[in-house]
């Protein structure tokens, strides 16, 4: 997972039954923000020499977070050790490059300073009132505060204060940049964080934020004894996919989604929840893929091992978060870190044990189509929020940004394709909704659905009465931009009696879309 840590883990020994801490799996340091509560009295030791922390005045050391006995079914031993951040870095910045520049007269390597200005205010003391610290991370704390002016004058916030001695590197300075970006950007949602301002010092950045007094997802899972209700897990569900859509709608990836990173706005039973954290989150375009390995080790999808993935990532996270709630064990257990990996990449998720078999079957079917490993068949948020266990009719189901791509893909690809996908020639100024639904198909999806034969067998009786013409091996090599080397593969995909796509073809030819630009578009 690269620039990883673990938490200790706790055991609890009782009649036999060994039961053990889930604590926060295997982690990239970001600075967390921890749920505004204090649950001890103890202080916590500074690793700052006396009179040399960079913390601003009146700032208490940190206190020690006790942490409460967490009962699962299942033992979670420990993460293997992590790797060391340098190396993590090593890999993200890519192999050294030599210096540039002028050599310097004496002998000695010059080197150019990392900017750490960031442009905020300088003026965080005369706005805000410091409290006590409730949360710390790898590069940094989060404190309560309150505010001495502005719009919020007299309202208690969060204060997450980023150290400026720890951003060593260019990449962790962007990081921090980026972070307050994407806050700024991502407003308006009920289960969002709200952000309020972002200032800075010589020692820190500092971003200020609504405080949620709640405690995480994870503390009222473990006071449950780990498992919701059905109707309890829906409602935690429709929010974390309700703000999930919202974020991929802005172009923005979480990256980092587990039920450490939802606070309770306050301790009632139904207060909301808020999505928190995005240290780890990136901006991305729709047709784009990440590759650097970040997140949860429990919570990572298949594709982000691969190094190659993009918001579909976010949907595995909210089916293992999912899946927890509804029988209160993991769907991937190992060891080690490594081993959680390979039970990420090639283990199935259990739906025999207790409490499966009385657990609905359209909240089993739902689990199974966001931990789908092939992330093109896996449910998009708004999809999910329109599945027959989360349905509300009252409730709207936001936009979703897998359509612009279908329907991007569609317009761009050849008249052949369409005709695969509906039978009527494609309008050139206007798309009616018959038209539009065509181009939303995902095919991978529905392929993944247990009617996905006769609902391709009956799309191919369509498409032999209206769309099937002849074809040959060169040209359907050209229709989907495959190579000479691909005919041999393809010769079976067309009848040899008429010259046209079999439904293997057929079935076959409906996942490799030809992009074509706009202005290369047939009519």
């Amino acid at each position: 997972m690269g620039l990883c840590y673990g938490k200790n883990i706790s055991v609890v020994e009782d009649e036999g039954d060994r039961r053990q801490t889930p604590s926060d799996a295997v982690n990239i340091p970001s600075v967390k923000n921890t749920p505004i509560h204090s649950t001890s009295n103890s202080t916590w030791p500074s690793p700052y020499p006396h009179g040399t922390s960079p913390l601003p005045a009146g700032v208490p050391p940190s206190p020690a977070r006790s942490t409460p006995r967490r009962f699962f079914r299942r033992p979670f031993p420990p993460p293997s050790p992590a790797k060391h951040i340098k190396a993590s870095l090593a890999k993200r910045q890519g192999p050294a490059k030599p210096k540039e520049g002028p050599i310097p007269e004496d002998g000695s390597e010059a080197e150019r300073p990392l900017d750490k200005s960031f442009g905020y205010g300088k003026n965080f003391a005369a706005k805000y009132e410091l409290g006590k610290e409730v949360g710390r991370g790898h590069f940094g704390h989060t404190c309560l505060a309150r505010a001495r002016k502005g719009e919020i004058k007299g309202q208690s916030v969060a204060v997450k204060i980023i150290s400026k001695a720890k951003m060593t590197t260019a990449i962790s300075i962007e990081d921090v940049r980026r972070e307050v970006k994407i806050l700024k950007a991502l407003s308006g949602h009920k289960n969002l964080i709200k952000f309020y301002d972002a200032c800075e010092d010589a020692n820190n950045v500092y971003i200020i934020m609504e405080l949620c007094e709640g405690g995480e997802l994870l503390d009222r899972i473990l006071s449950r004894g780990g498992r919701y209700t059905e109707e309890d897990a829906k409602a935690i569900i429709v929010q974390t996919l309700s703000v999930v859509a919202f974020c991929h709608l802005q172009g923005v990836v979480h990256r980092d989604l587990k039920p450490e990173n939802f606070l309770f706005t306050t301790r009632d039973e139904d207060a909301p929840m808020k999505l928190i954290d995005f240290g780890l989150s990136d901006f991305i375009r729709p047709d784009e893929r990440l590759n650097d390995i970040v997140g949860s080790a429990y919570y990572v999808a298949p594709e982000v091992l691969h190094r190659s993935y993009s918001m579909e990532a976010d949907i595995w996270s909210v089916g293992v978060i999912t899946y927890i709630l509804l029988c209160g064990s993991r769907p991937f257990w190992a060891r080690t870190e490594s081993g959680i990996f390979r039970a990420v990449l090639r283990a199935d998720p259990n739906f025999d044990d207790s409490p499966w078999p009385a657990v609905s079957p359209e909240a089993k079917d739902f689990v199974k189509r966001l931990l789908n490993k092939d992330y093109r068949k896996r449910m998009t948020a708004a999809q999910a929020l329109s599945h027959p266990w989360l349905r509300d009719k009252h409730c709207p189901v936001p936009l979703d940004i897998l359509i612009y791509r279908l329907v991007k893909s569609y317009l761009r690809a050849t008249p052949f394709k369409r005709a695969t996908l509906k039978m009527d020639q494609l309008s050139y100024k206007k798309i009616d909704f018959e038209e539009f639904c065509a181009a939303a198909i995902s095919t991978y999806q529905l392929e993944a659905l247990e009617g996905w034969e006769q609902i391709a067998s009956t799309a191919f009786e369509h498409f032999e009465q209206e769309g099937n013409r002849v074809i040959s091996v060169e040209e359907l090599a050209r229709e989907m931009n495959l190579g000479p080397t691909s005919h041999s593969i393809i010769h079976d995909w067309i009848r040899d009696s008429d010259g046209k796509l079999s439904f293997l073809g057929y079935t076959k030819f409906l996942h490799g879309v030809t992009i074509r630009s706009s202005n290369t578009r047939h009519q």
